[in-house]
This record gives C-alpha cells, sequence and structure tokens, in this order.
C-alpha cells in the first residue's frame, strides 16, 4: 500500500518537538507542535493549514513568529488548536506588535483559534483587515474528541497531564484507495490527475451512479465516462487508513496511560516522546515527562506498528542510541 500521509519530525530527538505532515493527494499540509522551524521551508510553512499544539511551553510554541510573518499579506486562513488558555496566548502574541498599516493590505489573512477545554471547546476568529483584534464574541460549542474532519482523514485529541493540560493528537485516514495498475492498462487508462480527482469523490461519498470523466495525461482532449461505482470496483481496491499518533509531554500516570493507548490504538505510526531514561524515572515524574521504557510500554500497549521517539534530555547526548534501544526493548515485551 502506498501511504497517503507522509510525517517528518521537524528538528532532531534533542530539539523542539514538531510533526509535518504532508498528503500526497492534496496541496496543503499539517503541524503538530510549532517549536523552532527553521528547518521547514517559507514553501513547507505556506501549505500548512491547520496547526495543533499541544501546550504553550515555548520549545513548543515559538516557532508562531514565524508563521505569523510568512503569511502576512496573503489571502490565505490559518487554523490552530490548543489547550486550555491559547486564546489567552494567541491573543498576548499578536497585542506585541503594532498593526497599524495592516488594514490596507489587500489580503484577507485570517487566524481561526480553537481552544479544547475539558467540557467545550472555545472559537475565535483574528483578521488581519482588523488588525488582529477578535472579531466576534468567543463562541462556545460543545466538547467533542474530533477536532477536524475532511473527506478523506480526520483528526483527534485527548487531553493529558503535563502539570498543566496538554493535548496529544492522532490523524486517521478514514480509508484508503489503492489503484490496480493492471487494470488500468487493461482499460486503456493511463495514470494522471484524474486519479486524484477520483479518489477525492470516493472519500466524498459521491453517488456510485453518478458519471465520473476520465481525461487521458497524455491525449488531455480524450474524454471517457464512466459511471464511478463500476470504475471504483475495476480500478480500486479499498483497504483501511493510515493512523499516526503524537503524544509528547506527559506523565506515566493511570489516567493519562488509559487515555493515550485509546487515542494511539491501532496507529501505523506512533511518534512519541522519551525524555529520560528508566534509571532517571524520578526525575522523569517530577518533570510530568515520559522515559524511554514508558514510550515503549505505551507503544506495545496500543499494538502500533511502528513507533518513533524523539524530545530526549540534553543530558543523554551523544547516548540516544540508550534511550532508542530501552524503548525497543520494552516494545518487544508485549504487555
Amino acid at each position: 500500500m502506498r501511504p497517503s500521509l507522509y510525517p517528518r519530525l521537524v528538528n532532531g530527538p534533542f530539539d523542539d518537538p514538531g510533526l509535518y505532515i504532508t498528503f500526497i493527494f492534496e496541496k496543503d499540509s499539517i503541524l503538530f507542535d510549532l517549536g523552532e522551524i527553521n528547518s521547514l521551508s517559507s514553501r513547507e510553512i505556506l501549505k500548512i493549514s491547520h496547526v495543533f499544539v499541544t501546550h504553550t511551553h515555548m520549545d513548543h510554541f515559538s516557532g508562531f513568529d514565524r508563521v505569523l510573518r510568512l503569511f502576512l499579506g496573503r489571502n490565505k486562513m490559518l487554523s490552530l488548536y490548543g489547550p486550555e488558555g491559547f486564546i489567552h496566548n494567541i491573543t498576548g502574541k499578536l497585542a506585541g506588535y503594532s498593526w497599524n498599516l495592516v488594514d490596507r493590505y489587500d489580503n484577507t489573512f485570517s487566524l481561526n483559534i480553537t481552544e479544547i477545554l475539558p467540557d467545550r471547546h472555545r472559537c475565535c476568529r483574528f483578521s488581519c483587515r482588523s488588525r488582529f483584534m477578535p472579531e466576534a464574541p468567543v463562541v462556545e460549542v460543545p466538547f467533542k474528541t474530533v477536532l477536524v474532519e475532511s473527506p478523506g482523514w480526520i483528526i483527534s485529541s485527548v487531553i493529558l497531564d503535563h502539570a498543566i493540560p496538554c493535548l496529544a493528537f492522532s490523524i486517521q485516514e478514514k480509508f484508503h484507495v489503492n489503484i490496480k495498475k493492471d487494470r488500468l492498462k487493461a482499460l486503456g487508462l493511463n495514470a494522471g490527475p484524474w486519479i486524484m480527482d477520483f479518489k477525492q469523490a470516493m472519500f466524498a461519498g459521491a453517488d456510485p451512479s453518478s458519471i465520473f470523466q476520465v481525461i487521458d495525461a497524455k491525449h488531455p482532449d480524450r474524454r471517457i465516462s464512466f459511471e464511478l461505482g463500476w470504475l471504483s470496483r475495476e480500478i480500486a481496491t479499498i483497504t483501511s487508513g493510515q493512523k499516526i499518533t503524537y503524544i509528547t509531554d506527559v506523565i506515566f500516570s493511570l489516567d493519562n496511560i488509559e487515555k493515550m493507548v485509546a487515542l494511539a490504538r491501532g496507529s501505523d505510526h506512533l511518534f512519541i516522546e522519551a525524555a529520560f531514561m528508566e534509571a532517571h524515572r524520578q526525575i522523569a515524574e517530577d518533570k510530568y515527562h515520559l522515559t524511554a521504557w514508558q514510550a515503549g510500554t505505551l507503544a506495545a500497549m496500543a499494538g502500533v506498528r511502528q513507533f518513533t521517539t524523539f524530545h530526549y534530555s540534553p543530558r543523554y547526548i551523544g547516548q540516544e542510541n540508550l534511550l532508542t534501544e530501552e524503548a525497543i526493548r520494552a516494545y518487544t515485551l508485549k504487555p
């Protein structure tokens, strides 16, 4: 199965956490955590449509200014999600600058902010044209674990304990559309941009009896019409979609364990912090972080296919292999 979601850590394991995810059939990208992001190009940042911030400690939030600077003067809408107090944090960031000229900009750049509390979500919009003052009163909606739902994927979250509320996130592809290349050839069809349109129609739940037109990439004037349901049966196989989970900055408590395992269960790839060695477990507890052993244990409990550890304490610089090996040992025990 060719993956549709391509995740990569923004920085090395000792640097600021962050996970950048691109979609093979979409122009947009998403970002989990917003610390130092100098490793991302301007082009990559401008592709971001949604940012999900676990909490607003500096190493998870200091990249906001670079994103803001790049998006200014462009017709963009950026959605950001964060824990309790997030709207206050964004307001403070925006208040740190003078905006006396931005109302002259010929663009509609805006920030849509969602703050996630245990019982509700608080939503607020800031517009460049309004000098980044809230355009309307904060809107409150009932709490739900699903934050964003697109035709092809959903993003869910849970609230964890890091001595402050800290979010963890999971993106789940609804299903995966695998194209049968041999059937394309048998039908005399060439792969091209129409494949993306076909998959989007599938994700959107289009009527199987509707007509779908194939535009041949090698012969643009050639258009062939098919019934969508018939075409999908002929050229596609539907399988379970990818699932990617991101967890960082949490203590190994019973309540957190239950929530983390439920969120990550069945993930194809879990990205999870491993700040300390198990030998330094007391330090991890005092700082509300996980050990490498705990990270591997959680990966095993959730039945993930693979996992990557990150957010190592600088005390282990030059010894990162010890953290990786400890996490793998715990994972292989398969509790």
